[in-house]
């Protein structure tokens, strides 16, 4: 199956790169390009593509309103946002506006294919160099965004999930810590995202952070 994806940044030479790395592989292609944040929206609402890459800095609507708009709109598309800004206040406000994953753009190209690739199914992806910093900041950072849902509708397992997720744990981690399958831990993950209203694992994290359920590590 092709992943169809949606390039939105302001600087055409920037979309051109992209489109002729990702338009190389034979299971992704562009479908369609946005020189700022509205004009992606619109793009997304039109093409459905699986995939919408995002720059935080663009003319008329900037990167993070743009994926706030997309994600509101019930659109299954997932959205990456690219900056060239390693700074930990656009990451926050990326995902709390429903963003799956946060890359830079001095990423090898292999990268930014296989990234597109995880979020197309769903896999949460953040940048290396910046999944740890957000994770022991995320309380510091003052919400923009409304309280999570409640977690009344969790079992036992289904928190202890949850909590794990949070702790950055990939699937094959969290059936070794509580000693379950990867097969159970999966229908787990499906069944507290589907529970709390989440779009993907990203949003889990946010969760989890929101909920009290993991506390950053202090300096």
């Amino acid at each position: 199956m092709t992943v169809r994806v949606v390039l939105a940044d302001d600087q055409e030479l920037v979309r051109t790169g992209f489109r002729m790395i990702i338009d190389a592989r034979e299971d992704l292609q562009v479908v369609g390009e946005a020189s700022d944040g509205r004009e992606a929206v619109r793009l997304t609402a039109a093409l459905a593509p699986d995939v919408v890459l995002v720059d935080v800095r663009m003319p008329v609507l900037d990167g993070i309103a743009a994926t706030r708009q997309i994600a509101a709109s019930g659109s299954s598309a997932r959205v990456l946002v690219l900056t060239t800004w390693d700074a930990d206040a656009h990451v926050v406000a990326a995902l709390r506006a429903g963003a799956s994953g946060f890359l830079l753009k001095d990423m090898r190209p292999a990268e930014l294919v296989d990234a597109i690739r995880l979020t197309a199914r769903g896999d949460a992806l953040l940048a290396p160099a910046v999944l740890g910093r957000v994770l022991d900041r995320f309380l510091r950072t003052t919400p923009d965004a409304a309280p999570p849902p409640s977690l009344r509708e969790l079992s036992g397992r289904e928190r202890e999930v949850l909590t794990l997720i949070g702790q950055a744990l990939s699937n094959a981690e969290i059936a070794a810590r509580l000693r379950l399958s990867e097969a159970t831990v999966k229908n787990h993950v499906t069944a507290v995202l589907r529970k709390l209203g989440l779009r993907d694992r990203v949003q889990a994290v946010v969760a989890a952070y929101d909920h009290g359920l993991v506390q950053p590590r202090r300096p």
